[in-house]
């Protein structure tokens, strides 16, 4: 039977979009900036980037964060994490399937595909509330073997930890509150900075974004997820990325709305491969998380190594892609 906090805290869910739009700071001050000067190609390969290195953290977390020494999915294995999965690669087709559609198909500032995929992010928030509440599956979908403590428990820890210390929620609010301002405040200095930077190295903003820019933009959701491997709460730290990952589509609708333009109808056959390289590195974790596998190799999993070896074949692919 699933966790339920008995002093009326925020559920796992709820948990889920608080960190998705925390983590995700950075790439909303870049897409907000960058549409404000429609420099668009930037904004969307940071997006699309975004959520294929925010996979490979993954890597990172199960190569540096687990203890004991077993793979990641192995630990983390349930079936709200495949739901979760399962929603990234469907916002992510359907950021390809708005790729075909016509740049005059706007209207009010908004397009049909980021409307969509804001809708369908929605209805997967609601799925995953309602699989939070336990699903018809033994043991509630988790996996025997996995975590022994239930999802969420290290929020709990160190909820109980800071009122011990007498660290009051206000303080609590206000350290999130200003930590979440200089993330925003840095996200756009790192856009503007980067973009000058590379754009003098000659760097195009589609590989800038989808490397360099993703790669910076990551960090708070390997910190987080560090914390959470940490306590021993490895199904929150995938959740996280997932999270994540599932809320970048939805900047989509932010940058349409800001420049007065269909993003993803220009999107350029380098942003169109991003988007299916992230599908592809998020369905190999969903398949690790249905096989769990057992045995390592360079302190990884064989579904680490897998993503981080796609992953570099795939950057290296995008460099030969023009346009």
């Amino acid at each position: 039977m699933p966790w339920r906090s008995p002093s009326g805290r925020a559920s796992s869910e709820d948990l889920l979009i608080l960190l998705a739009v925390a983590t995700n700071l950075p790439e909303l001050a870049i897409t907000v900036s960058a549409a404000l000067a429609h420099q668009l190609d930037v904004a969307v390969g940071n997006i699309l980037g975004g959520i294929a290195i925010q996979t490979v953290v993954l890597v990172a977390l199960d190569a540096a964060g687990v203890r004991p020494r077993k793979p990641l999915t192995y630990l983390a294995a349930s079936l709200t994490l495949l739901l979760e999965g399962a929603v990234v690669v469907a916002l992510l087709l359907v950021v390809v399937m708005s790729t075909q559609l016509p740049a005059s198909m706007i209207m009010w500032r908004l397009a049909p595909g980021p409307v969509l995929i804001a809708v369908l992010w929605g209805i997967g928030l609601l799925l995953l509330r309602r699989a939070g509440r336990g699903l018809p599956w033994h043991e509630g979908g988790d996996a025997p073997g996995s975590q022994a403590k239930p999802r969420g428990h290290s929020r709990t820890t160190k909820e109980n930890a800071a009122t011990s210390k007498g660290v009051s929620t206000r303080r609590t609010a206000s350290v999130f509150a200003a930590a979440a301002a200089a993330t925003l405040v840095a996200g756009v200095f790192l856009e503007r900075s980067g973009d000058e930077l590379f754009g003098r190295w000659g760097l195009s903003g589609v590989l800038f974004g989808a490397t360099v820019l993703a790669a910076a933009t990551s960090l708070p959701e390997l910190s987080t997820g560090l914390t959470s491997t940490r306590l021993g709460d490895y199904q929150l730290a995938v959740s996280d990325i997932f999270g994540g990952n599932a809320f970048l589509p939805v900047l989509f609708l932010l940058a349409t709305v800001l420049s007065g333009q269909a993003v993803l109808p220009q999107a350029h056959r380098s942003d169109v491969y991003l988007t299916a390289l992230g599908g592809v590195l998020t369905v190999c974790y969903m398949v690790g998380l249905v096989f769990r596998p057992q045995r390592q190799w360079l302190r990884m999993g064989a579904d680490s190594i897998t993503v981080l070896v796609l992953y570099v074949l795939g950057i290296v692919g995008l460099a030969f892609i023009g346009g």
